[in-house]
Formats: structure tokens, sequence, C-alpha cells
């Protein structure tokens, strides 16, 4: 089982971390509040951790035009 980083946006693989080496305490997981845990973390079923982050092309084109926040998907 791995825990996968896709971005939240254009859904590309980020990254990927072996879940036998790491475990949820040790990347911070306990600090969301409920929401936000609902908001990033899912679990596919392979039972793999799915982790949606925002990766560097989608952040910068947020910060260029932040109007785009204003859509519900806003770069696919």
């Amino acid at each position: 089982m791995s825990i996968l980083y896709i971005c939240r946006h254009c859904r590309s693989h980020v990254g990927q971390i072996d879940r036998d080496t790491v475990d949820e305490a040790r990347l911070g997981f306990q600090f969301l509040t409920p929401g936000e845990r609902r908001d990033i973390i899912s679990y596919n079923p392979d039972g793999n951790v799915i982790v949606k982050v925002t990766c560097d092309y989608c952040r910068e084109a947020l910060e260029a035009n932040p109007e785009l926040s204003l859509l519900s998907n806003p770069l696919q």
C-alpha cells in the first residue's frame, strides 16, 4: 500500500510514498481538522491513501490568474 499525491486540479501524479516506511502521524495528518481530512485525504479500493495537493504548474497558473479559483474545476 502507498500514499499517492495527486493534484486536485489537473489530476496529475505528484508523488508517492511507500506506506511501510512512513505512517500518517509522521506526515502530520493528525493536525488536519475533520473537514480538511475529508477534503484532502481519501482511500481507493486497493487500500492506498490518496492525498489531494496542488502541483507546481497549477499553483503558478492560479497565482497568475486568481480568477480561476472561482471556477469549480479551473484546470482540467
